[in-house]
C-alpha cells in the first residue's frame, strides 16, 4: 500500500439536512419536538411498566426493552444533527464517527433481533396459551433479551472494525447527517469489496433469520386465530399482536432498504436521508403511540401515572 493510500483522515464532515438558514431553524424546532416526544413517550411506557405490577409479564418486559432502544437509537444521532442545524458545525472526529456508527448499528441490530423475539413470544402466547408460563419463564425472558443485546453489539463491532480498517484519502464528506456504514464506506480509497460483502452476507443471514422467525411466527398465529370460533376471541387475539406487526413493517422495511442493497454512488442522497429518518427518528416516536393506543393496560397505567403526578403537584 503506497503513502497516498495511508493518508490519515482526522475528521469527517456530515452533510446536514439543509444549509439554508430559512430551512435549518424550522427543522431544528421540528426535530427538537420530535425528539422530546420520542423520549417522553417511550419514557412513559418504561415508567408505566416499571411501576404497574400487573404489567410485570414477559410481553411487557420485551416492550420495555423496545422502548429503551427507541430512546437510545435516536439519542445517538439526533443531538449531533440538532447541533449541526443550530451552529453549522458539521465536523465530527474520526473516533466520534466510529463510535456513532458502532452504537447506531448495534442498537438497530438489537431492535431487529428483539422484534423477532417478541414475535416468538406472541406465537407461544396465542398458539400454546396453556403452556405459555412454562415456556416463557422469567429466566428465559432474561436469556432471550440478553441474547438480542449481545448479538446486536457483537454484530456492530464486526461491521465497525471492517469499515474503519479501510483507507480514507479522498473526500471526508459523509453524505448523511450521521455516520453510517454505506456513506462512510463510499469515502474509502481502498477496496471496499470485503466491507460490502460482509454487510450483504451477514445481513442476509442474520436479518433473514430474524425476519424468518417473525414470518413463521405470524403464519402460525394467523392460522390459529382463524380457527377461533367467536368474533370476540378473534378480535382479542389480533389486538395482542397487531401493534407488534405494524412496528415490524415500519422498522423492518426501512432498515432493509438502507442496508440490504449494493452500495452505489447513484443513490439519491435526499431519499437515503428520508429513509434513515423514518427508521431512526420517526418510528421510535410512533412506537409508544402504536402500543399505547391499542393496549388498554398500557393506557390505563400511563393515565394512573399522570394522575399521580398531577396529585403530587397539587400537594
Amino acid at each position: 500500500m503506497d503513502a497516498y493510500n495511508q493518508t490519515t483522515v482526522t475528521h469527517f464532515i456530515l452533510i446536514g439536512l439543509s444549509d439554508r438558514p430559512e430551512v435549518r431553524y424550522p427543522l431544528f424546532v421540528v426535530f427538537t419536538i420530535i425528539y422530546q416526544v420520542t423520549v417522553g413517550g417511550n419514557g412513559a411506557i418504561l415508567l408505566a411498566i416499571g411501576t404497574e405490577k400487573k404489567l410485570h409479564t414477559p410481553m411487557y418486559y420485551f416492550l420495555a426493552n423496545l422502548s429503551l432502544l427507541d430512546i437510545l437509537c435516536p439519542s445517538v444521532t439526533v443531538p449531533k444533527m440538532l447541533e449541526n442545524l443550530l451552529t453549522e458545525k458539521h465536523s465530527i472526529s474520526f473516533t466520534g464517527c466510529a463510535l456513532q456508527l458502532y452504537f447506531l448499528v448495534a442498537l438497530v441490530g438489537t431492535e431487529v433481533f428483539l422484534l423477532s423475539v417478541m414475535a416468538y413470544d406472541r406465537y407461544v402466547a396465542i398458539c400454546f396459551p396453556l403452556r405459555y408460563t412454562l415456556i416463557i419463564t422469567k429466566v428465559r425472558c432474561v436469556q432471550l433479551t440478553a441474547g438480542t443485546w449481545v448479538a446486536g453489539f457483537l454484530n456492530s463491532l464486526l461491521h465497525t472494525v471492517s469499515t474503519f480498517c479501510l483507507s480514507f484519502c479522498k473526500s471526508n464528506q459523509v453524505n448523511q447527517y450521521y455516520c453510517d456504514i454505506p456513506p462512510v464506506v463510499a469515502l474509502s480509497c481502498s477496496s471496499t469489496y470485503v466491507a460490502e460483502m460482509l454487510i450483504l452476507v451477514e445481513a442476509g443471514i442474520l436479518g433473514s433469520s430474524a425476519f424468518l422467525v417473525i414470518f413463521i411466527s405470524y403464519f402460525y398465529i394467523i392460522s390459529t386465530i382463524l380457527k377461533i370460533q367467536s368474533a370476540e376471541g378473534k378480535r382479542k387475539a389480533f389486538s395482542t399482536c397487531a401493534s407488534h406487526l405494524l412496528v415490524v413493517c415500519l422498522f423492518g422495511g426501512t432498515t432493509i432498504f438502507t442496508y440490504v442493497r449494493p452500495f452505489s454512488s447513484q443513490h439519491s442522497p435526499a431519499r437515503d436521508r428520508l429513509i434513515s429518518m423514518l427508521y431512526g427518528i420517526i418510528t421510535p416516536m410512533l412506537n409508544p403511540m402504536i402500543y399505547s393506543m391499542r393496549n388498554t393496560e398500557v393506557k390505563g397505567a400511563i393515565r394512573r401515572l399522570l394522575y399521580q403526578k398531577a396529585c403530587l403537584q397539587q400537594v
